[in-house]
């Protein structure tokens, strides 16, 4: 089956990073190409092919509203905009959805998962729209302005820290603004294990354990008591 070709036209660079980075990691988005304003968008439409369009409203010149009226053949689109004037009339021009900045990866998949179900070549395959777990052998993380890239193999374990979490590899520390669960779910469960609310580990890094602390070399963490069932489950013991 071939992928969704997306296309995301904003004018700020992170944001083109952040999407970019949640298309990177969802097995049918393919990004067919970025561009940092509307008249760049309506070039390379006329030379390339999108089925998906991430069209950012607030933007220079000629505003994503106006791109999408005057396009000829309109892709499918998800406005993306730090601002909540504009949703009734973007609704009115069929968009797909409405991401307010900043967008979490959560909200990013349920608005294309609309695209899923609007589309006959896909609605009958909506569970192909997962992160790539079994493929990626990285993530993107948002830390410092910039989209930094975590490979699954260097991480240590992840802590909660309320909002945030800190993601410690061997190299390196990167706190990112995000939920423990959102990254969770972005983990295959054969190498990550949740051992606790404020943590989960990478299991190929245990050293030791019992039925309250797993060691991670001279690293010490708790087993939360809700998870302590499945944490024996998954190391078999």
């Amino acid at each position: 089956m071939s992928k969704i070709r997306c296309l995301i036209v904003d004018d700020e660079p992170l944001a083109l990073d952040v999407l970019s980075g949640y298309i990177a990691q969802v097995e049918t988005l393919q990004l067919a190409g970025r561009c940092e304003n509307a008249l760049e968008a309506m070039a390379f439409l006329q030379k390339n092919k999108a089925d998906l369009l991430f069209l950012d409203i607030q933007m220079p010149k000629l505003n994503g509203l106006d791109l999408l009226k005057v396009l000829p053949a309109k892709p499918k689109v998800i406005f993306t905009t730090a601002h909540r004037d504009h949703a009734v009339e973007g609704f009115e021009l069929n968009a797909l959805d409405y991401l307010l900045k900043p967008v979490s990866f959560e909200r990013f998949l349920a608005a294309v998962n609309k695209y899923h179900s609007t589309s006959d070549v896909h609605a009958a395959l909506p569970s192909l729209l997962v992160p790539t777990h079994s493929d990626a052998p990285f993530i993107y993380l948002k830390a410092e302005k910039k989209m930094v890239k975590v490979f699954l193999k260097d991480i240590l374990y992840i802590e909660s820290l309320k909002d945030y979490i800190r993601v410690k590899t061997t190299e390196k520390e990167i706190i990112t603004w995000q939920r423990i669960t959102s990254l969770e779910e972005k983990l295959p469960d054969e190498k990550f294990l949740r051992i606790h609310r404020s943590y989960i580990i990478a299991i190929d890094r245990i050293t030791a354990f019992n039925h309250t602390t797993i060691e991670l070399g001279a690293l010490e963490l708790p087993i939360g008591r809700q998870f302590k069932p499945a944490v024996m489950r998954a190391l078999a013991h």
